[in-house]
């Protein structure tokens, strides 16, 4: 499937903004502007398995499209939600659990990069991966 592979950080664009809005306090976001993510993504039909490593914690998550599943931000901020395929993009939906606002997350194959968007309180982010 397109998504699979092992796809490395390259570039960020707003995401210090985009932590601020979730309330990352300001020595975690300088240090998450430099984490080193690395996505490893296999999928298998509706099931995928992601694993995220960076500087600060590697964790692995097995979803089904459509079925919710708990999950937290490397800050600790925990959230429930889903991934759904909409077309050829991933479409994320959590809702942090302390507030009940709503984080939207896309990720989508452009031309050699694995592009993901985030969007939080009219904050928008992209952090842009390449294999």
């Amino acid at each position: 499937m397109a998504f699979n592979g092992t796809w490395k950080i390259d570039r960020s664009e707003n995401y210090e903004k985009f932590m601020e809005a979730l309330g990352v306090n300001l020595m975690k976001r300088k240090l998450g502007a430099h984490d080193n993510l690395k996505i490893t993504i296999e999928q298998d039909g509706n099931k995928f398995t992601v694993k995220e490593a960076s500087n600060f914690r590697t964790i692995e998550l097995e979803f089904t499209l459509g079925a919710n599943f708990d999950y937290s931000l490397a800050d600790g901020t925990e959230m429930i939600g889903n991934w759904n395929l909409e077309g050829n993009k991933l479409v994320g939906t959590f809702t942090r659990k302390d507030n009940g606002k709503v984080l939207k997350a896309y990720r989508e194959i452009v031309g050699d990069e694995l592009v993901q968007t985030y969007i939080y309180e009219g904050v928008e982010s992209k952090r842009i991966f390449k294999r």
